[in-house]
């Protein structure tokens, strides 16, 4: 049975994305099979993973909204061990279509209850928000990453964050646990990206992963290629990264 793990944090441009694509391709280089749900309306992972999204009429809304099966939106990618529930546009009317619904929370949980049984690991990519869909994420997921950017006002919304997993654990998942606060977008030669990292290393101790991703070009052109950072770049710093930080993900499972 999967692991089901979402990335989130209500700040936009902290590696949600990045950290959802280029994670689930160095797991599935580890020859573990990978299921990546695009739950953002902007589709970014969908697009990063080499999938038209103009071409994808069936998907992550679909599955929402119970109009559709898990087995019948889930697309293979050109990546091994790795298969894709596309997001589209449209995405963005679930938040009003499923406000009136019985368990509304739950939507994506009841939709993944078979689906999730022949991969290692889903994965989630949520929204900048902390919305319905994130909501149905977190209530789904056994656990969360929450990426922090190695900048100014990294810490700012994570209180918000925090308490609205809080919310989540006391109201709709017990279960949801912190897989770790992930450090991103690092530069070593920059002072305060060395102060974000002890200040977040000092309060949040065991909770942050050892792993850091370096801030690095190649994992900023590596999607406009619709390509993940190992298929772009296999010797690139970020490829590095997110192969150490899939590893440290596989320690904690055993």
């Amino acid at each position: 049975m999967a692991k089901i793990i979402a990335i989130a944090n209500q700040k936009g441009g902290v590696g949600k994305t990045t950290t959802a694509v280029n994670l689930s391709a160095a797991l599935a280089i580890l020859e573990k099979k990978i299921l990546l749900i695009d739950a953002d309306p902007q589709a970014n992972a969908t697009s990063a993973v080499g999938v038209d999204i103009k071409k994808q009429k069936l998907g992550t809304y679909q599955l929402l909204e119970h109009t559709a099966t898990a087995d019948g939106v889930i697309l293979p990618t050109d990546t091994e061990n790795l298969d894709l529930i596309p997001s589209h546009i449209d995405l963005v009317g679930t938040e009003i279509e499923l406000v009136d619904k019985k368990d509304r929370e739950f939507m994506l949980k009841k939709a993944l209850e078979n689906a999730h049984k022949k991969y290692d690991y889903v994965i989630i990519d949520c929204a900048p928000s902390l919305g319905l869909i994130t909501l149905n994420a977190l209530t789904a997921a056994h656990s969360l990453i929450i990426p922090i950017q190695c900048e100014y006002f990294a810490l700012e919304g994570l209180g918000k964050l925090l308490n609205t997993i809080k919310s989540v654990q006391k109201i709709h998942n017990k279960n949801l646990d912190i897989e770790g606060l992930l450090l991103t977008m690092f530069d070593s030669r920059l002072r305060l990206s060395n102060q974000v990292v002890e200040e977040v290393q000092k309060h949040f101790g065991k909770m942050v992963f050892k792993t850091i991703i370096q801030r690095n070009i190649k994992l900023s052109e590596a999607p406009s290629f619709g390509e993940n950072i190992i298929d772009y770049d296999a010797t690139s710093r970020g490829a590095k990264n997110y192969l150490t930080l899939a590893n440290e993900i596989i320690k904690k499972k055993k």
